[in-house]
Parts: structure tokens; sequence; C-alpha cells
């Protein structure tokens, strides 16, 4: 039986393990992750992984890498613990530890004949696989069969000991915004409950508010829809508090971090401010699809929150987005539903039987109906 000491090893004694398990004939496999406080998932994805190979490669984030995606507070294991948890399965055969965020370094010195990863990713997103596929490899996106994860195990514990659950703490408003300028004062100027009960008007971001360009963490990609700045002002104007809830699953696959995310909320507030157009708070959702969390969407989760927060009548509120998973959480919430034009246009088929109080073009049509409603109660 092999020990700890013969699978752990460092990036090149893998290299060179992995090569001569090429010439003698053996399908090498590669995937990587975090794995921070391995679980039933964990395992079961690595056993399916290793059907596919002779040998199977596991590269561990290390502690610095899992900070940079991840936030602060993570990894809760040591890099090391980790990579002796993931060393110590049966369907492992070696491990070492990498400290970039992506997997280009690894796949150029492995060489796998096989680059495995969860479903959760696609072809697009999967920023190593046309590396892979230059020298006739072949990238494996495996489906997953226990969606458990790290993230909803803490939330879990944490709740269970009386404390705020993690999603709670991961879908707060953001608090970077009140220093996004220090001459202005742009956005997100609620920090105490307001005394004042008021309706909202819940917007979805992208698609939205700004051009769709798929796993946004670039500030300079990020574009106002046309009317967007102007339908935003107008629900300014009559009085409904504007909260944005997004998922941003790109934070919890690694495709960029939580201070991307705070980077392109400040590039929006700078493109709102020529409209005078005010958001009240931003919540997001960083979890990707596989992990056990309760604030995305179509949850309403978010939704509730901002009601605890911002002191809201939900009774006549509107959720306004482009997807059907954002009229799914409208209703789910008990709000009345626009769906906009923009973006996806109701088409990414995620919820067939989301259907909408309102179709409108964009956002200055979506707040020309909220407005004909209000004069039809008069």
């Amino acid at each position: 039986m092999r020990t700890l000491n013969t699978k752990i090893l460092t990036r090149e004694q893998v290299a060179d393990a992995a090569r001569q398990a090429r010439e003698a004939g053996k399908t090498v496999g590669f995937t990587s992750g975090a794995f921070d406080l391995l679980h039933a998932g964990h395992a079961d994805y690595l056993e399916r992984a290793r059907q596919l190979c002779d040998i199977l490669v596991v590269a561990v984030n290390s502690d610095e890498s899992v900070r940079s995606y991840k936030g602060p507070s993570r990894p809760i294991v040591p890099e090391r613990q980790r990579a002796e948890l993931i060393a110590a399965l049966e369907s492992v055969d070696y491990v070492f530890l990498f400290s970039e965020r992506r997997n280009a370094a690894n796949i150029e010195a492995i060489q796998p004949n096989l680059y495995i990863k969860a479903a959760d990713y696609n072809k697009s997103t999967l920023t190593s696989a046309e590396l892979v596929e230059r020298y006739g490899g072949k990238a494996v996106l495996l489906e997953i069969q226990q969606p458990l994860s790290t993230t909803g195990l803490l939330q879990k514990a944490v709740a269970s000991l009386g404390g705020q659950s993690a999603q709670t703490v991961a879908a707060d408003p953001t608090k970077f915004c009140m220093n996004v300028s220090e001459d202005t004062d742009p956005v997100c100027i609620e920090n105490t409950k307001p005394v004042k009960m008021a309706p909202a008007v819940f917007l979805d971001r992208d698609g939205t508010i700004n051009d769709e360009v798929g796993h946004l963490g670039d500030p300079s990609e990020f574009e106002l829809l046309p009317l967007a700045g102007e339908g935003i002002r107008r629900f300014n104007d009559m009085g409904y508090r504007v909260v944005v809830v997004t998922n941003q699953p790109g934070i919890g696959l690694g495709l960029f971090t939580r201070q991307d995310f705070f980077r392109v909320t400040s590039a929006m507030f700078m493109k709102l401010r020529p409209f005078g157009a005010k958001i009240d708070k931003v919540y997001y959702c960083p979890h990707n699809i596989t992990e056990d969390c309760e604030c995305r969407k179509p949850s309403g989760s978010m939704v509730f929150r901002a009601q605890e927060d911002l002191n809201l009548d939900l009774t006549n509120s509107y959720f306004i987005g482009d997807r059907s998973t954002d009229v799914e959480a409208g209703r789910r919430a008990g709000v009345k539903t626009i769906l906009v034009r923009t973006g996806r246009g109701g088409k990414d088929g995620e919820y067939h039987g989301a259907e909408p109080d309102y179709v409108a073009s964009n956002l200055i049509e979506a707040a020309q109906w909220v407005l004909e409603q209000e004069r039809g109660k008069k």
C-alpha cells in the first residue's frame, strides 16, 4: 500500500511520473480543486474521475489561492492537511499543491490525456481546455451526482450553533460601496433600516442593467444597456427603493474574485451617475450551481433579506429581469414580475412555467407600465 509521502509530491515530480505513465501506455487524468472540508461529494467525484483513467493526478489549491477567490475566512483546513486527505483516497494516485488561479501551468507540466472538471463548468469558461486539446488531450466534464458543498456544510454548522449562516453573510448588501468615491455620494445610502416603509423594484444585473458578457469580472467590460439609466432614475423619482439582486457563480467557480465583483459594481455606480440614477443596495449570491445555498435565484431569499434590511412593502413591489429565473424568484417572493426583452429576453429556458405579469422592451418601458399600474389604483 502506498504511503502519503509517495503520493504527495511537487508539481515537477508528478510531471515526471505522468510522463513515465504515458510512455507505458497508461491514460493520465488530471483534476483540481480546493477540497476544503472534504465531503462525500468530493469522494464520489474523484472516484468517478478515476474510472476514466489509469492514473489520477489531483492538484490542490494552496491557502493563498483559495483566499483569492473564496475570501479571507477560507480555507478552513490548511493546504497540507487538505492534500493529505485527498492523498488518503484510494482513487487518487498523485497530489501536488499549486498557487495559481488557473490550471495552465499545471496542464503544461502534467500533459494529461484527460483534463477532468465538474459539469458546473462549460467549455467556454474552462480556460485550459484549449491548451489540453492542442497537444491531443481531451477535456471531460463530469456530472455532479452528490450536490454537496463545503459552503453548504459551513452554513449548516454555523446555523446549528445559533449564529448567522454563511449564506446570509455571503448574500449581505455590499459594504464597499459607501467608499466608491470620496467626493460623491452615488450609491448604497442606506446603512440603517429606514423608518418609513416603501415599495421596491428588484433588478437583476447582467442582461437587465448591463450587457451580458458571460462571467463579468472586468470593470472595463461593464456597459449599460440603452435606457437602463433612465429607467432606474424613473423608479427613483417614483419613490421606489431600487435593489439589485444578482447571481454571481463566477466567484464560486474561481473565474473572478469578490474584489473583482466589487470593482464591477463600482463601475456600474459610476455609469449610472450621469443619469442621476441611484441603487439603494446590492445583494449577490457568490455560489456556483453545485453549492447547496439558499440565496441563489430563483430562491426569494435575497428579496426577503432586503425586505428586512430596507423596510420594504413587498405587496407593491416588482421584480424585473431578463431570465425566467428572475420571474420565478419574484413569484416565490410574492411580488409582481416584469420580463425585459434585453439580455436573454426570457429565452434561458430554465423555468418554462414562469409567466411574468408584464413583458417590456427595456427598463424605461417597464417603469412606464408600473406608473400606469399605480394610476389605475387611484
